[in-house]
């Protein structure tokens, strides 16, 4: 099939990328600027153009079957107004576009759209499915307007399905690009009180699940992509320094990271419990679904630092 992506130079989209290739598919990356880093293999195209405007991109989008919508500015910084607006924007204005561009007939179409676990707000040990209800803090009111932007290409009668990701970990990047280092050194550790959940996903069973998802028709609307076994905080930074040989009982604590990051730091040390219900009744098996072996397989890939 043909894909098209947004977001797809990061992290994520990239390693997508390269998934979807691999079974044969096709994928335009629409993308603001090149930068001659891009990947250059059959079936890859890159189109320039800004998706938080409206512009000579959209014609492009009626010729794919799949859209696959990752686009959005980083969360991890500090919160400021005006920081707030571009996290606003770059995913409201995106998704806008791309649903703007859907032909009027897109019963043909599967339009995924990116959205995030940070959907159910902040909890202690309540187990959260997709039928949980929607939180009330910022990441969570901003995660609930972006879905309801996507949920728009129904109206067009596209099949559309909302990936509500965990923290995605993998090698050379993610999450664990910040954190391995500070281990390295000496200087890793819980954050705060450690007892936050921490619902993560491994990248390769990030990647797994949108085949999965495109291979299973029936499956429509939100979906937690996200290990089943979340840990607490402090789980994490123990399994990061087992596997590092590396101590892990350094903590960072709650008010310097509130000072530091402010609103932000709310995230970071509050959590969340989610479970990919959806995923698994559909029988979707995760090759990552424990905290150690994810961690050994990513520390394993990624380049060697300090």
């Amino acid at each position: 099939m043909k894909v098209f992506m947004t977001g797809g130079t990061g992290f994520v989209g990239t390693y997508l990328t390269k998934k979807l290739m691999d079974q044969g598919h096709a994928v335009t990356v629409l993308t603001q600027a090149l930068t001659g880093r891009e990947l250059k293999t059959a079936g890859l195209s890159y189109l320039v153009g800004d998706p938080n405007v409206p512009g000579k991109w959209q014609d492009a989008v009626k010729d794919h079957e799949i859209i696959i919508n990752l686009a959005g500015a980083s969360i991890f910084s500090r919160w400021t107004n005006e920081q707030k607006k571009i996290l606003r924007e770059s995913r409201i204005n995106t998704t806008r576009h791309l649903v703007e561009a859907l032909p009027e007939d897109a019963s043909r179409v599967l339009f995924f759209s990116t959205s995030a676990v940070g959907y159910y707000g902040f909890h202690e040990d309540e187990e959260l499915t997709e039928s949980s209800p929607a939180g009330g803090d910022f990441l969570a009111r901003l995660a609930a307007d972006w879905e309801a932007e996507a949920l728009r290409a129904k109206e067009k009668s596209a099949r559309v399905v909302i990936t509500r990701f965990g923290i995605v970990l993998g090698p050379n990047g993610g999450a664990l690009g910040q954190m391995i280092p500070l281990f390295k050194f000496f200087l890793g550790g819980p954050l705060g009180s450690g007892r936050q959940w921490f619902s993560w996903v491994h990248l390769q069973d990030l990647a797994d699940a949108f085949l999965f998802l495109i291979g299973h028709p029936e499956i429509s609307g939100a979906v937690n992509v996200c290990s089943p076994q979340p840990v607490r905080n402090k789980e994490l930074g123990n399994a990061i320094g087992r596997i590092l040989h590396r101590p892990s009982f350094l903590p960072a604590p709650g008010f310097m990271i509130e000072l530091i990051l402010g609103e932000f730091g709310s995230v970071l040390l509050k959590g969340q419990r989610v479970i990919p219900r959806r995923l698994l009744d559909a029988g979707f098996r995760f090759s990552f679904a424990e905290i150690d072996e994810a961690l050994r397989s990513i520390i394993a890939e990624a380049p060697d630092r300090p």
